[in-house]
């Protein structure tokens, strides 16, 4: 028993990544999904944790944040934090009355969540802003349709989002993902994209290599946890494991 406490005292502290976002976040941890490739990558390192809310927009979000972390849950052992909203904020007032946000809430609404983390001691060094991707309108027009819907979302107007969550970035100090921009420099970005709105697998690696390029100095340092197996001392496993 007196092993067992001591092995307690000193209980491991797991730095954790969280990937707050909407759908684009959520479905990261699928099959070649942007999020399990950083988990692949930090596996031992750092717990990457999905906190995506399909649908969600950043109205939504920022009452649901202080519930996903706070100073005495979860933000002492935050190493990164990603914000991943807009594809839905940018959705038309018309025909989505329901998740649109009009641009100057979003952008009030991305500083409020970075204010909060702040106050948590999640510093701005340690956020990463993401704009929603590029939209492909014909592509997402099939969908719409499919469900008895107009085309409820235009490129355009995603940009104006897109170009918002790049000067809140600027305004207070945190990285910033611009994949509107990044991806259009591709003659036909819709090769990044499943449906015209959410991420095919070449989409996928796209975001997954620009933000481990912007994690990667962030987390470099992070130690391997617990020895390699070879370093275990086997005649007295102990030694090395408590």
């Amino acid at each position: 028993p007196a092993m067992a406490e001591a092995a307690a005292a000193r209980g491991l502290r797991w730095p954790r990544l969280l990937l707050f976002g909407d759908s684009i976040t959520q479905f990261s941890f699928q099959e070649n999904g942007w999020g399990a490739f950083l988990a692949e990558r930090l596996v031992r390192k750092c717990d990457v944790v999905n906190r995506g809310f399909s649908g969600y927009n950043t109205r939504w979000a920022r009452l649901v944040l202080p519930r996903l972390i706070s100073r005495g849950a979860g933000a002492p052992d935050t190493v990164a934090v990603t914000i991943f909203f807009g594809a839905n904020d940018s959705a038309l007032k018309d025909l989505n009355p329901k998740q649109h946000v009009p641009l100057e809430e979003y952008a009030a609404n991305l500083k409020s969540m970075i204010e909060y983390l702040k106050s948590v001691d999640v510093p701005e060094d340690r956020i990463i802003l993401i704009t929603p991707p590029p939209l492909q309108e014909s592509a997402w027009e099939k969908e719409c349709l499919a469900k008895g819907d107009k085309l409820n979302r235009l490129n355009a107007t995603t940009g104006e989002y897109a170009q918002a969550c790049v000067q809140v970035a600027g305004a207070c100090g945190t990285d910033v993902l611009d994949l509107w921009t990044l991806m259009q420099k591709s003659e036909d970005f819709s090769s990044y994209l499943s449906d015209g709105l959410h991420l095919s697998a070449k989409g996928n690696s796209f975001v997954a290599a620009q933000l481990w390029s912007r994690l990667e100095k962030k987390l470099s340092a992070l130690p391997l946890l617990l020895p390699y197996w070879r370093e275990v001392d086997h005649t007295n496993p102990e030694a090395s494991l408590v």
